[in-house]
């Protein structure tokens, strides 16, 4: 089994399709109530769902893994996107960045390596 996609709900499709290109995802389906995009990594895809109202906080976070953590939050720390947590070194051994898109979902950008999938603490 592989994990092919996650979808979203969007508020502002449009606003959120600038975001998530700025962040480097390559869009692949446009429509007025739907996005797709491609990771310019791997397989996995990413698409937002048009939604009339700002969907509410749930806990959930989006997790992109980029090996260069640093200079991407340099790039969009210049083009005007807000973080909320600067790159940061967290105990379970992966380094963070952690941000909104326009419709408030919670995303953190990280950088995990080989502990991603490998963690001292792995079980199997």
């Amino acid at each position: 089994m592989n994990l092919n996609q996650v979808t979203i709900d969007a508020h502002d499709l449009a606003a959120s399709v600038a975001f998530y290109q700025l962040l480097g995802l390559n869009l692949i389906v446009d429509t007025d109530h739907y996005a797709r995009f491609e990771c310019p990594n791997g397989e996995a895809t990413f698409s937002l769902h048009k939604v009339d109202a700002k969907p509410p906080a749930n806990g959930n976070v989006i997790y992109f893994e980029t090996d260069k953590l640093d200079e991407e939050y340099q790039r969009l720390s210049a083009a005007g996107v807000e973080f909320t947590q600067s790159p940061k070194d967290e105990r379970w051994l992966w380094r963070e960045a952690r941000l909104f898109d326009p419709s408030g979902n919670h995303i953190c950008l990280f950088w995990g390596g080989e502990n991603r999938k490998n963690p001292p603490w792995r079980v199997n």
